[in-house]
């Protein structure tokens, strides 16, 4: 073989040793690519993916990624059945027909409820903080027939908190997952179990929590009796400055009988010097005493209750006070709307101390 000849065959056998290099280099990249993309697929629909997505979507206000890895759907319907199962159990001033008929009236009003309380979720998940429905919602007051801001209290969700998330136990398309929360108020930690499924596209949703009716029965005792506890240390502020204010109202009643807009001027001085000599003192000297009281963290919601229903009340005295002295009708107009909104907040206060009361009879209270 001449030189020429053998240089010829030197180059073609490299050429060819160099393409196949190149081949298993390209191959070597298209099994790494393949292998990335499988590992991060593997990663992206995996449940551990969906509660750190769950997680983060909290923290950046993104209410439509929650969404996407919550089925709040399902979740808020479980919740809503595990809070009223046992709602008049324990209530031995109820008969068996009207237990029945409260029992027809929750599962009637279950779709406006969890409809509402995804909303609420939601407008936590976004803003950061919980607020109650407005405008022409038909949860805001007492529209539907219950008090949804009381109801709201009762799901423990505004004051419980994420610790950490634990061990995850997949089987298939489903899966559960532990997470440890704390109620604030009592500083009790316990955690939950986080059922969830694997959708059509893959990904991973939290369906329901499959212990909630635990979480319940293990917190609400620890408020009850903080609740009771605080309302023995109040009875008697609050029995005494109830029968002032029963006074009070009658002598109102008998001098504003002529009704906004037709008062004399001896009704408008007698009216002025009641409410601002005496009936707004009283309550901000009753308010003043129930401040002084040692609170138990479990009853914080009701203290704080109290507080708004004064300060809600006051203020609609103010504006009575000013539109008697302008003879203006907007000034009475907004102190109808302050006192419908006191009276609703005192309603709240009276239910939560009749629960309260009731709760005492439940088994194993602390």
């Amino acid at each position: 073989m001449d030189d020429y000849t053998w240089k010829k065959t030197i180059r073609r056998r490299r050429i060819h040793r160099n393409r196949q290099v190149f081949g298993l280099v390209v191959l070597l990249i298209i099994a790494a690519i393949a292998g990335t993309a499988w590992y991060f697929y593997n990663q992206r629909h995996s449940p551990s993916y969906a509660l750190k997505e769950i997680q983060a979507s909290i923290e950046k206000h993104d209410a439509d990624t929650f969404r996407h890895y919550v089925n709040l759907d399902l979740l808020t319907s479980r919740a809503y059945d595990d809070l009223t199962a046992d709602l008049f159990s324990y209530d031995a001033t109820l008969t068996a027909a009207t237990k029945a008929s409260y029992e027809k009236f929750y599962i009637m009003v279950k779709p406006q409820l969890t409809s509402g309380t995804e909303d609420t979720i939601l407008r936590r998940v976004a803003d950061g903080s919980w607020t109650m429905p407005e405008g022409t919602d038909i949860l805001k007051g007492r529209q539907l027939g219950i008090d949804y801001e009381r109801f709201l209290e009762r799901t423990q969700m505004r004051h419980t908190s994420f610790v950490q998330f634990g061990k995850v136990e997949r089987d298939g398309t489903t899966a559960t997952a532990e997470m440890t929360v704390r109620d604030e108020d009592t500083q009790t930690e316990f955690t939950l179990e986080l059922a969830m499924e694997q959708a059509a596209d893959g990904h991973w949703q939290v369906t329901y929590i499959k212990n909630y009716r635990a979480y319940l029965d293990a917190v609400t005792p620890l408020h009850n009796n903080d609740i009771a506890q605080y309302i023995d240390s109040t009875k008697d502020i609050v029995a005494a400055y109830n029968e002032k204010f029963e006074a009070y109202k009658q002598r109102f009643t008998a001098l504003a009988s002529a009704g906004p807009g037709n008062f004399t001027p001896a009704q408008k001085q007698s009216l002025t010097a009641l409410l601002q000599q005496e009936v707004i003192p009283a309550l901000q000297e009753r308010q003043q005493k129930l401040d002084a009281i040692d609170v138990p963290s479990g009853a914080r919601y009701l203290a704080s209750q109290r507080q708004q229903a004064t300060a809600i009340t006051i203020e609609a005295w103010q504006h009575f006070l000013q539109g008697i002295s302008d003879d203006n009708p907007d000034e009475f107009a907004k102190a109808e709307s302050l006192h419908k909104k006191a009276l609703a907040t005192d309603l709240r206060v009276d239910d939560i101390i009749r629960h309260t009361a009731v709760s005492r009879n439940i088994p194993n209270l602390p």
